[in-house]
């Protein structure tokens, strides 16, 4: 279970362009949820991501994984408890590298063997098996900067849930991709989570993807959760329905 309790966050604190994010944001997720998180620019999506990967910091508020404490844990030290794929594929893949020396240092954690670039040969059968789903399990020793931005963002996907993961963070992982290998990315995300009963977290700004995928949604507004339907309710949900809200907001705003 993830737990954000009582979160604080402000940018630019003690400026004159402070902003407050959030203030005594709370938000659960059970283990084994599949999260589709939605919103405007700025309604605190990828902050909230930031916060629970440690990647920023909150000036209150608790993060507990299954009763534990994390706030103050480091990035890397939770990195090993929860994989995260970006929007930009060039984000989740070292471009010089090939792809057996990327899985390899994904497989052990960054860790190098001898004086080698991380290859891990006692592995490869395991990566081959892996990479098959992609179609480029003969294309181990190819370099990934050669590869197609879909192919790139796939394997961060694997990349990131290769060793025992509890948490799975999806920001807006198919927003760079064009609509058909968008889709293969999707169809391979579900397939992980449901295979390794990962509990994910999705924002995306694909309404269908966000009402297809996952068995509850999430909508932000300025820092908070203004929409939350899981299960049954969540399934009776339509894209028009997400819509309206989003117009609803955009009528109060003023724009």
């Amino acid at each position: 279970m993830l737990e954000l309790k009582g979160i604080h966050k402000y940018y630019n604190p003690g400026t004159v362009n402070e902003m407050c994010l959030f203030q005594n944001f709370n938000l659960t997720i059970d283990n084994g949820e599949f999260v589709s998180v939605v919103g405007s620019n700025g309604s605190g999506k990828t902050s909230m991501l930031n916060i629970i990967c440690g990647s920023i910091p909150v000036e209150g508020g608790q993060i507990l994984i299954n009763g534990s404490d994390i706030t103050k844990q480091k990035e890397f030290k939770r990195n090993r408890r929860i994989g995260r794929v970006y929007q930009n594929p060039a984000m989740g893949t070292c471009p010089s590298m090939t792809i057996l020396e990327n899985m390899s240092l994904a497989d052990n954690k960054g860790k190098v063997f001898g004086l080698s670039r991380g290859t891990n040969k006692s592995r490869i059968e395991y990566y081959r098996e892996q990479l098959s789903q992609l179609g480029l399990e003969d294309k181990m020793d190819v370099k990934v900067g050669a590869l197609s931005g879909g192919q790139r963002q796939a394997m961060a996907l694997l990349m990131s849930t290769m060793t025992p993961i509890e948490f799975l963070i999806l920001d807006e992982h198919t927003a760079a991709l064009d609509p058909k290998t968008a889709e293969l990315i999707m169809e391979l995300t579900d397939k992980i989570v449901k295979e390794k009963n990962l509990t994910t977290i999705m924002v995306t700004h694909n309404l269908r993807y966000a009402i297809e995928y996952g068995n509850r949604l999430v909508m932000m507004h300025q820092g908070n959760a203004i929409l939350d339907k899981k299960g049954e309710e969540k399934a009776k949900m339509s894209v028009d329905d997400i819509l309206a809200l989003f117009n609803e907001i955009s009528i109060e705003c003023g724009n």
